[in-house]
């Protein structure tokens, strides 16, 4: 028999399983970090009519890898998170979505969390910072592990 050449493909098997945790290792990891790394912070304005508005930003949105969850579920996970001593939350009752507006006592961050549809959002504020955004994705995963992981993706407006 001859010895396998580099030109050769490796067809060695690999289960859902293994690629589940290569995933969750790897890959999305980096993805994570390259979601939280340069941020875009909305510009405050003011218009004529008097109050105050935000223009542009950046949202995290985490999304369960295994597919659609509920609301009421992912809702309760976001809650459990910041249940954490670390965390001062005020909530909106009168808004059509669950929306808090969260504090990170350690590292000072302050941002929204939203949960719409099947994502749980982090919006980015004026005083955010990426390390209290990456500690609520860490609580998030340690939290709600056993869906199989969350998927990062990031939009900026």
């Amino acid at each position: 028999m001859s010895e396998q050449s580099d030109a050769d493909p490796d067809l060695s098997f690999s289960t859902a399983a293994d690629l589940r945790e290569a995933a969750d290792t790897g890959a999305d990891r980096d993805a994570a970090e390259d979601a939280f790394s340069d941020l875009h912070h909305p510009e405050r304005t003011f218009p004529r009519a008097g109050g105050m508005r935000y223009e542009g930003a950046t949202v995290i949105e985490l999304t369960p890898r295994s597919g659609p969850t509920e609301e009421a579920e992912l809702v309760a996970l976001a809650e459990a998170v910041l249940s954490a001593d670390r965390y001062r939350v005020g909530d909106w009752f009168d808004l059509p979505l669950p929306v808090f507006l969260v504090h990170d006592d350690e590292t000072g961050d302050t941002y929204r969390v939203a949960v719409r549809e099947d994502a749980i959002e982090l919006h980015v504020r004026s005083e955010t910072g990426a390390a209290g955004l990456r500690a609520f994705h860490e609580r998030l995963r340690e939290t709600g592990d056993r869906r199989g992981g969350w998927q990062v993706a990031r939009r900026t407006d």
